[in-house]
C-alpha cells in the first residue's frame, strides 16, 4: 500500500516535488475558494488589530492542501512557522519547549493533531485560551501550581479524522475549515501550473487526462504528472498530450477514472465471488489478500464517492455503476434489489 501510485497519503519521493510545487500565497492556491476567502478576511482583520489569528482547524482527506494552507497562513501573517506532528510530541515537556520558543503572533502547525495524547492536550488547553502554561511543581502537601506566560500564537491543527478529536480541543479552535475534494477542472489547472514549474510542456487535453484520473486529489495529480513526464520524454517529444498521458497512465495501471489494480481486484472479487454482495469486510479482505482496515480506510472512500459500492447492515454491495464500469452483466433480480440505492435504471446496452 505504501508503494501504491494513487494513494493520497504522503510518500517519501513526494517531499522534493511538493516543496517545489507548493503555492506560497492565497492567490496561487487553486481551489477551496470558500476557505480561502474566509481566511483572507480573518487574516486581514487580525493584522489590522495587531493580534494573532484565531486558532485554525483544517480537516479532510489527505493530499488536499492542509500543510500548504498552514504555510500560506504563516506567510500572509508575516509570521514564523513552526512545524511538528501529534506523534512527535511524546511528553508535556516537548510541547512546553516548543511553545516557550514561539515569538509573538508565530504560527504553530501540528499535523495529525488527533494523535496527541491526553496529558499533552491538558497542557495545550490553557496555552490556546490564555497563552499560558500551567505546571505542578513538587509533590504531596508542598506541591504548588506555577503559571508561565507565553507569547500570543496561532495554532493550526490538521487532521484527516476530525471525529477523533476530543470535544474540549475541537471547541478551542476559532476557525474550522473542511477541505473538499477538487473538481477535474481545478485539478487540470493545478497540473498545468505544476508542469510549468517543472519546465514541462503540456497541452490542455493532456492536463485534463491526468486530472480526471487523479481521484480529486492534488497530491495524486502531481505524482501522476511526474510519471507521465517521463513517458513524454522517452516515448514522445517532451510534450504531454492526451495520447501520451493516456498511454502512460494505462501502462502504469491507472484506468480512465483513477482506479488501479487493487481497486479493480476488490470490485471484481465482490462481483465474481460473492454475486455483488452483500459481503462482509473481513470476507473481502480474505478473498483479496488485503488488510481489512486498509480496505476500509484507503480503498473504500473513493469507491463510495464514485457510487460503485454501498455499505449496508449486512455488508458491502456493488452498485450498477460498478457493473457498468467493469463491463459485467447484472441480472434483473439483482437490478431490482439494487434499485433502492439509485433512481437510475441500469441499461446493460449502454
Amino acid at each position: 500500500m505504501e508503494d501504491r501510485l494513487i494513494t493520497s497519503t504522503m510518500q517519501i519521493d513526494d517531499n522534493d516535488v511538493e516543496n517545489v510545487l507548493r503555492p506560497k500565497s492565497m492567490s496561487s492556491f487553486i481551489g477551496q475558494d470558500k476557505i480561502k476567502s474566509n481566511l483572507e478576511i480573518y487574516i486581514q482583520a487580525a493584522k489590522s488589530r495587531g493580534e494573532a489569528l484565531d486558532h485554525v482547524l483544517l480537516y479532510g482527506p489527505p493530499g488536499l492542501g492542509k500543510t500548504t494552507l498552514a504555510h500560506i497562513i504563516a506567510t500572509e501573517m508575516n509570521s514564523r512557522l513552526t512545524v511538528t506532528s501529534g506523534p512527535a510530541i511524546e511528553k508535556p515537556a516537548d510541547l512546553a519547549a516548543i511553545l516557550t520558543n514561539l515569538e509573538k503572533n508565530d504560527v504553530l502547525f501540528i499535523d495529525e493533531i488527533h494523535r496527541l495524547n491526553h496529558s499533552i492536550e491538558e497542557i495545550l488547553y490553557p496555552a490556546m485560551e490564555d497563552y499560558a502554561l500551567d505546571f505542578i511543581v513538587g509533590k504531596g502537601p508542598s506541591a504548588r501550581s506555577v503559571r508561565i506566560n507565553i507569547n500570543q500564537f496561532t495554532l493550526v491543527g490538521a487532521t484527516t479524522k476530525a471525529g477523533m478529536l476530543t470535544s474540549p480541543l475541537r471547541d478551542r479552535f476559532g476557525v474550522h475549515a473542511r477541505l473538499e475534494m477538487y473538481t477535474v477542472s481545478q485539478l487540470a489547472e493545478i497540473v498545468t501550473r505544476s508542469s510549468n514549474m517543472l519546465k514541462t510542456e503540456i497541452d490542455e487535453d493532456g492536463a485534463y487526462e491526468i486530472a480526471k484520473r487523479s481521484r480529486g486529489t492534488p497530491r495524486i495529480a502531481n505524482r501522476l504528472l511526474k510519471r507521465v513526464r517521463d513517458f513524454a520524454i522517452v516515448k514522445g517529444k517532451g510534450v504531454i498530450t492526451k495520447e501520451i498521458a493516456d498511454f502512460a497512465l494505462t501502462t502504469i495501471g491507472v484506468d480512465a477514472i483513477g482506479l488501479d489494480n487493487v481497486d479493480l481486484n476488490v470490485l471484481t472479487a465482490m462481483i465474481e465471488k460473492f454475486n455483488g454482495g452483500p459481503v462482509g469486510l473481513d470476507t473481502i479482505a480474505a478473498a483479496t489478500g488485503e488488510d481489512a482496515n486498509t480496505i476500509e480506510d484507503v480503498y473504500e472512500p473513493y469507491l463510495l464517492q464514485l457510487g460503485f459500492i454501498a455499505r449496508t447492515p449486512r455488508g458491502r454491495v456493488c452498485l450498477p455503476k460498478c457493473y457498468k464500469h467493469l463491463g459485467k452483466k447484472i441480472s434483473d433480480t439483482k437490478s431490482a434489489q439494487l434499485s433502492i440505492f439509485t433512481d437510475d435504471n441500469y441499461d446493460e446496452e449502454k
